[in-house]
């Protein structure tokens, strides 16, 4: 997997955190093997994380000075508390953070009621903003989730990011729990969320494997979603698309979804105005065990193939058929397309399932 200048990356400060700031940048090592090592190591430019379990309630913040590189050299652990989160935060300029393969384990299990972020228990989300934050200039790679509470990564960028080489491992969560009423525990729990503000975002290489969306784009131009593993969930989408909103320059290609509710989904609020999705191209991706829908286009939201209302313009969305399998569950239907009227322009038809 390449390694990729990752810019920006911003998650929400939504809870109690571990703040630090250092007034001194040191060109020196760092260990932190617990919260109370976190002052004295960001002063440093490599920053080493040890193994350690971060106590409930409490967000593994780093505020970092420019130019660190951080070094995951163990597993690191979440304890267990109902609250908002976010679990893990990081800030900093022109930073590279190597995972090295080690794990963040948000303990989902004891969140998972099969309600996600629509009610039960409260979860902290996101995870890596359920709890991971960063911005400005970095590299993230080799770095895996494990049992994320609720949704994992919340990305924001406002200069070019690549993020490579990622595991979101949620598996777990497909089977019910004793609290999820016969559900799968796990809901909720997109892989990557994003909004951001037209800079280049590249997320590649990368395995997910939730009970929601893989991808969800919220808003934002120049992103490209290549060469990823999704099964599970949602598949690929973007949206939902709310108002003022405008996705454009969106390159989906050379992924590989399996055992999800749909392929390929765009879906916009029925309610939503003044936005735009342009410029959207498929190309190359492979599709097997879809339940519901191969490829959607859905302006209906929340509803699925219900009214669809016309505050969102959809056009030049493009399908290279020669490149795209998608096999279908019996029941499930090849492609749906609900637009309002005058909304969706300059479309091919999806490829056929």
């Amino acid at each position: 997997m390449a390694v990729s200048a990752l810019h920006s990356l911003l998650f929400a400060f939504l809870a109690t955190c571990v703040v630090a700031a250092p007034k001194h940048r040191r060109s020196c090592t760092g260990t932190i093997s617990s919260l109370s090592d976190v002052s004295d190591a960001i002063t440093c430019t490599t920053v080493n994380i040890e193994s350690f379990t971060v106590p409930a309630g409490m967000t593994f913040n780093l505020e970092l000075a420019t130019g660190t590189t951080v070094n995951m050299q163990g597993d690191v652990f979440f304890g267990n508390q109902t609250w908002d989160g976010p679990l893990f935060e990081i800030s900093g300029t022109d930073i590279t953070f190597n995972g090295n393969g080690y794990t963040f384990n948000g303990n989902g299990p004891f969140y998972w009621d099969g309600l996600g972020g629509n009610g039960g228990v409260t979860k902290p989300a996101p995870m890596l903003n359920c709890g991971i934050a960063i911005d400005d200039e970095q590299v993230v790679q080799n770095v895996k989730v494990l049992n994320s509470p609720c949704r994992v990564y919340s990305v924001s960028n406002t200069g070019p990011l690549t993020m490579t080489d990622l595991t979101i491992d949620d598996s777990l969560g497909d089977e019910p729990n004793a609290n999820s009423n016969g559900l799968p525990a796990g809901h909720n729990t997109d892989g990557f969320d994003v909004s951001t503000t037209g800079e280049l975002l590249i997320i590649e290489n990368s395995t997910i494997m939730n009970q929601d969306d893989c991808l969800a784009i919220n808003k934002g131009s120049n992103i490209t979603f290549q060469g990823n593993i999704c099964s599970g969930g949602h598949g690929i989408s973007i949206g939902s698309i709310t108002s003022d909103v405008t996705v454009s320059n969106i390159y989906v290609a050379d992924n590989t979804i399996t055992n999800s509710q749909q392929a390929i989904r765009i879906k916009t609020d029925a309610s939503a105005t003044n936005s735009f999705v342009s410029n959207v191209t498929y190309v190359g991706n492979t599709a097997s065990g879809i339940a519901d829908f191969g490829v959607i286009i859905d302006q209906s939201y929340p509803d699925t193939l219900g009214t669809p209302g016309t505050g969102v313009i959809i056009s030049d969305v493009n399908f290279v058929d020669s490149e795209t399998s998608i096999t279908l569950d019996s029941s499930a239907e090849k492609v749906a397309v609900n637009c309002g009227s005058g909304s969706c322009t300059g479309m091919p038809s999806p490829p056929h399932a």
